[in-house]
Parts: structure tokens; sequence; C-alpha cells
């Protein structure tokens, strides 16, 4: 790849980023810059969507980790296609659907359970009668989507 790429502060304004949150996300394998004679970065126009991505992926809650992984799936040697985008969006979006489908469930749910106050602990008549929620681990247990015995009301 030749040495006459985007320097990082036209990375950053292209982006919105800091330079240290490109330096960061290259710390953390994101993007790959190539390095002049004199040790100065130099990005491919490629790597405005892959932090754009980065941007976009954290902002819904994706961890850096899978961000990663995902990223590792798009070639370096060429800038990705929009095949190569498609199909990572498809991978998100059912991580995605997955999680809007839980949300709507707890929304739907979180008026009666927060007006109980006691989000399966021991006092709730309504959802955990008998605190039965504690045998399924710590914390809101039906909230986050285990299902009662069949003979709970919740």
């Amino acid at each position: 790849m030749n040495k006459t790429g985007l320097t990082i502060g036209e990375i950053s304004a292209r982006t919105g980023l800091a330079p240290s949150a490109i330096r960061h996300y290259e710390s953390e394998s994101l993007v790959f810059p190539d390095r002049t004679a004199g040790g100065q970065r130099r990005y491919q126009r490629a790597d405005i969507r892959r932090l754009s991505f980065v941007m976009i992926a954290q902002g819904l809650g994706f961890t850096l980790g899978q961000i990663r992984a995902e990223l590792d799936r798009l070639p370096r040697d060429r800038a990705p296609t929009k095949a190569d985008w498609s199909r990572i969006s498809r991978r998100f979006g059912r991580v995605l659907d997955a999680r809007i489908k839980r949300m709507t469930a707890l929304r739907q749910r979180l008026d009666s359970c927060i007006g109980c106050g006691c989000l399966s602990l021991q006092s709730c008549a309504l959802y955990n009668p008998e605190d039965r929620a504690m045998h399924s681990g710590a914390g809101p247990r039906y909230l986050l989507g285990d299902r009662p015995p069949d003979n709970d009301p919740a």
C-alpha cells in the first residue's frame, strides 16, 4: 500500500473521533494504518467506514471484542464491499432483534415490577412467590428473561 494515505488529523476530521480515540482503536486492532518513513500514521479511506462502524456498533451496545470479531472478517488488502458490510449487518441485526424483543418484554412488565418494588426478591407475591426465582440466580430473574414455573402467576 502506498504511504500517501490519510493522516490521523484527516481521519479525525472525517469521523469526528479524537486522534486519541483513533490511536486507541488502533491499539485494539480495529484499524491498521501504515507508517511513513518518519513514523507517521497513514490511513486508507476504508478506515473511515471501519471507524464509523465502530462508533455505531458501540452506540448499539456491542463490545470492542464483538466489533473486532466482525471487522476481522473484512479484508485488509482492499476496501470492504457492500456485500461484506451486509454480512456484518445481518449478523448484528440478529443480535439487535433479540435485544429488541427482550427490551420490549421488559418494558411491558417493568411498570408492575417497579410498582411492586421488589425486583424478584423475597417479598414479591406477584412475580416471585416464596422467592422461587432465587434458584435461577441473582438479580431480577423474570425481568432478565427467565420464565417462572408454570404454577407461578407471572
